[in-house]
């Protein structure tokens, strides 16, 4: 907390030094998860460290706010490590080569983009939660539709469009729970309320994948496909009763058991199918020679730990499908436990920016002018947006994207007459899908660790996270289901 009144600019300063270095490392490095970006965070919160001791905070207050802020991502944190044991384990069981087996035999090429979007929603409304969507179905239909010939980026976005609209829309989400209990606001109200800007993003979403797919056309045929089945079948036993894995966990998340202890018995229960239907992979992971418990354990326990890559099998579905040098991808590969330490380094670093931020006022400083531009019902609406949005790159975290606005704004809201719905309608549609869109945010560097794709790459086409904050906005200008306070 700071004694005297920081200048406007120079408590914006921290945020402009982060920009000028992320953009400037994007250029060079080309890397939205590098080490360089997790040393602009820490110089960019260093820095506002600096100036909050020159205008009274005490570096023990500062010391308390990033330890403060990072403690609200340990739970983010022992999901990540799960999600990439659970990989692993998925990989050598044979879970994810049977929903792939099956995927490329099912979909087809024109509607997948589509169809994706709609399963990942599904799934995803079922479970009330997008990460633990991606890091199932969504691992799945990333490599269905890699290996048809898609860009991972585009797939990707179907993906997450789909995942985020199920997440929010559904009352066993947590942001969706927080959303409206900050504002005060009936749960079921507050779903009822967000399906008017909700919907119609999602369905514009799901016209603009079907024109994509049917521009996209593929070379590959039903020929490729069958040999790469081949490919697929021969390393590893395909069975439906592997899709019982998946469904156990899915299952277990819809009768609300927490997500951690549902993705931990995922990734016991993979080791264990694999053990069942594939010992010969799990004593090829395990690096010993004979068939023993100790072969097994070993054998399991690399997959969650570390790296297991069937390059042989990669290189013949690449050669197959005629993929050139230069856009080879490993379809079956997983980096465990180990492939997600250099995001959790990233989350990490953007934590201690957003707790050193935060600890010193110069976040409530920069946030204390914006509330007196909202004049109107509109620019109220897109200035709650926007700063949602700022929060989310900001404090690199969803959860604070949807607080700290809800608190700025609520009074406002009632001043100006607005039910509060319109309140945690605008958190959702815009606090929550965007956090998947800024590389360094916790959800953002998460699912692309957990996709393997860039978040710049899959970001253009995010249509729905993309569509919603607008949406919301031009409700608001427009005047198109605003509810007003009734008196009594």
């Amino acid at each position: 907390m700071t004694d005297k009144k920081i200048p406007y600019l120079l408590a914006l300063s921290p945020i402009l030094f982060l920009i000028v270095l992320l953009s400037f490392n994007v250029v060079m490095y080309d890397n939205a998860i590098g080490g360089s970006n997790q040393l602009a965070l820490l110089f960019s919160g260093a820095l506002a460290a600096i100036i909050g001791i020159c205008y009274g905070s005490k570096w023990k207050h500062i010391i308390e706010g990033i330890s403060n802020s990072i403690k609200s991502i340990v739970p983010a944190i022992i999901m990540l490590l799960l999600i990439g044991s659970l990989a692993g384990t998925w990989l050598i069981s044979g879970v994810i080569p049977t929903m792939i087996y099956f995927g490329l035999q099912i979909i087809n090429p024109t509607i997948f983009l589509f169809a994706t979007a709609i399963i990942t929603a599904i799934v995803s409304l079922a479970t009330g939660s997008s990460w633990s969507t991606i890091a199932t179905v969504g691992i799945a239909l990333l490599g269905i539709g890699t290996a048809i010939g898609l860009p991972v980026g585009l797939i990707g976005g179907s993906i997450i469009s789909g995942a985020y609209f199920g997440d929010k829309m559904s009352p066993l989400s947590e942001t969706t729970n927080m959303a409206a209990a900050i504002s005060g606001v009936d749960l079921f109200d507050h779903i009822k309320y967000m399906i008017y800007t909700t919907v119609p993003s999602f369905i514009i979403t799901l016209i603009l994948f079907l024109g994509i797919g049917f521009y996209f056309t593929t070379d590959i045929s039903s020929e490729q496909i069958e040999k790469a089945l081949g490919v697929i079948s021969t390393k590893f036993v395909i069975s439906p009763w592997l899709f019982l894995v998946p469904i156990a966990v899915i299952a277990m998340i819809i009768k609300k058991v927490a997500a951690i202890p549902a993705l931990f018995f995922g990734t016991l229960l993979g080791g264990v199918f694999a053990i069942l239907f594939q010992p010969e992979i799990v004593i090829e992971v395990s690096g010993a020679s004979i068939n023993s418990i100790s072969s097994y354990y070993m054998g399991v326990i690399n997959a969650m730990i570390g790296d297991v890559n069937f390059t042989t099998v990669n290189a013949s579905i690449n050669d197959i499908f005629n993929v050139v040098e230069a856009d080879r991808s490993d379809l079956l590969k997983s980096g465990g436990m180990y492939g997600m330490l250099n995001t959790l380094l990233l989350i990490f670093c953007a934590m201690t920016f957003s707790g050193s931020i935060e600890s010193t006022g110069l976040l409530r400083r920069i946030a204390e002018p914006i509330v007196k531009h909202a004049q109107n019902t509109g620019s109220l609406i897109a200035t709650t947006a926007c700063t949602c949005i700022f929060f989310n790159i900001t404090t690199s975290d969803q959860y604070m994207s949807i607080i700290v606005p809800g608190r700025m704004f609520a009074d406002t809201y009632t001043e100006k007459g607005l039910a509060p719905e319109n309140l945690s309608r605008t958190l959702e549609d815009s606090g929550t899908v965007t956090s998947v869109l800024i590389p360094w945010n916790s959800c953002g560097a998460a699912q692309s660790a957990v996709l393997g794709v860039a978040t710049l790459a899959y970001l253009p086409f995010c249509f729905f996270n993309l569509i919603s904050p607008l949406m919301t906005i031009a409700y608001g200008y427009f005047g198109i289901k605003i509810k007003k306070i009734h008196s009594a």
